[in-house]
């Protein structure tokens, strides 16, 4: 076969597996392209949901925290009332039904009440999740902590407003950075808030998924995402059953302390408006109405101190509901609904 044949051949050969050999490459291209692309939108598809749940959750929890503030709050009105009382019994801890209530401290309740108040009224400049990380670590342990002294020497109780609070979680962190303290970084860590309530929720493992980026190989970054998936999957079931606790130890709460004013109204009436002072003086039902409120004011203390989230132990999980004293609480308050409604 002459030469230039042979060439011209070869040539034709060498071209058509060119052709083929840029076909596949072509084709291997727009299946890798096709992944990638399937890997960010599963990627987004997660990161949105999330946030989804995140910002529902954290306004459960917000809206909680907020209320056991202002019923911490309130309770300096009922100390008040209460001290007017000459010769009152002792109020001893009292059980109904094998729930047993703490006996109340006036001045822890007047403590408390300021401490409360400081923090309410920083809230207003406040990061979402702040209110709910004080639910979620027990709005009473904040209250008290917000009694303590700010870095600069000055009582918290003291100052209003966003300082009031940052003063507040410093004290938490024990104390300002500068004077060898964790400052209001751990002071947030401790009470579970961070921006945009993140740390309360779910803990360190959401910053390992939102703050990783995908890989630039398709196949890894798909498994990446996948992987994504399965993990924003059990966070937002977490953040479903929080909510839901959430709003569920709200509703009893609510009705608690709706109750509880009705009867802290009705003994001031009887200090003020019947002018009434000394315990031998109380008719039956008068009597009946102090111990009532006592009872009242006693529960969503101990409703105010229970811790909504436990701390995970591990980064890589989220943190998990307290269903045990969650369900116990509401459990008291039906009880004690039950006996004085």
């Amino acid at each position: 076969m002459p030469l230039p044949l042979i060439l011209g051949i070869a040539a034709g050969i060498g071209a058509v597996t060119g052709v083929g050999s840029g076909i596949h490459g072509a084709v291997k291209m727009k299946d890798a392209n096709d992944t990638m692309k399937r890997a960010k939108a599963l990627a987004e598809k997660c990161q949105k949901r999330f946030e989804n749940h995140n910002k529902s959750t954290t306004h459960a929890m917000d809206e909680l925290g907020k209320l056991e503030l202002t019923v911490l709050e309130s309770f300096e009105q009922f100390a008040d009332a209460i001290e007017k009382i000459q010769n009152r019994p002792s109020m001893k801890e009292i059980e109904i039904d094998g729930v047993k209530i703490p006996e109340y401290d006036p001045e822890k309740l007047k403590d408390v009440s300021v401490g409360a108040g400081v923090l309410l009224g920083g809230l207003g400049g406040a990061a979402a999740g702040t209110a709910g990380g004080f639910a979620a670590a027990g709005a009473t342990t904040a209250a008290v902590m917000a009694l303590g002294t700010a870095s600069t020497g000055t009582a918290i109780a003291s100052l209003s407003g966003a300082a009031a609070t940052n003063a507040a979680l410093a004290a938490l962190g024990g104390g300002a950075i500068a004077a060898g303290g964790g400052g209001m970084a751990l002071g947030a860590t401790m009470l579970g808030v961070s921006t945009a309530g993140i740390g309360l929720l779910v803990g360190g493992v959401i910053f390992n998924i939102t703050g990783s980026k995908l890989s630039d190989k398709a196949d890894e970054a798909y498994l990446q995402a996948r992987q994504t998936e399965i993990k924003v999957d059990g966070i937002c079931s977490y953040l479903f059953s929080l909510k839901s606790s959430a709003e569920g130890f709200k509703e009893h709460l609510d009705k608690i302390y709706d109750i509880y004013r009705l009867y802290l109204d009705k003994l001031r009436t009887i200090i003020q408006v019947d002018g009434k002072t000394d315990w031998n003086t109380f008719s039956q039902s008068d009597k009946r109405v102090t111990e009532n409120t006592v009872l009242l004011v006693s529960l969503l203390y101990k409703m105010c101190q229970v811790k909504l989230v436990i701390k995970s132990d591990s980064e890589d999980e989220p943190n998990k509901v307290n269903y045990r004293d969650i369900n116990s609480a509401k459990s008291e308050a039906n009880k004690v609904y039950a006996k004085v409604s």
